[in-house]
């Protein structure tokens, strides 16, 4: 069974993971960007937003292991699309709070919102899949316990 759409969730991912490694090694390089962009005063602690990106870039790299391998990638994909929900949450908080200005909000565009409707669409599509190894490794751990019984 092929899965559906998997050409778009393979190109899909494959623009997420070389987006999210470009961005990581960007910022990881010049982590006073966002600050600068903002109009927001320089951090105290520029690295602390250094391994931020380091950890975005590295997402790229999870992000095109489910482009490889989408019937496979569910989890990854999951994981990502709750970064994508949190991460505007926190955002927008730092901004309600007055720590951020609104102009820092451009940072969840590129890294959040645009990615948000197409990894939803790939979780519909790669459930099936994901719930099948569930059940298949249930399956297995019983049979390996039978046969040691």
């Amino acid at each position: 069974m092929r899965m559906k759409r998997r050409k778009f969730h393979q190109t899909v991912f494959v623009l997420a993971g070389i987006y999210s490694i470009c961005w990581g090694l960007f910022t990881a390089l010049w982590p006073e960007w966002l600050f600068q962009f903002a109009g927001m005063p320089p951090m105290n602690y520029p690295e602390i937003y250094a391994c931020v990106g380091m950890i975005v870039g590295l997402y790229g790299l999870v992000y095109l292991e489910v482009a490889r391998r989408p019937e496979r990638g569910f989890l990854l994909a999951a994981i990502g699309l709750i970064g994508k929900i949190l991460g505007p949450i926190g955002a927008a908080t730092m901004v309600i709070q007055g720590k951020w200005t609104p102009a820092a909000l451009v940072l969840n565009v590129g890294n959040d919102f645009i990615w948000l409707i197409p990894f939803v669409i790939y979780l519909v599509d790669s459930w099936p899949y994901y719930r099948k190894d569930i059940f298949a490794t249930e399956d297995t751990e019983n049979t390996e316990r039978n046969l040691q019984g």
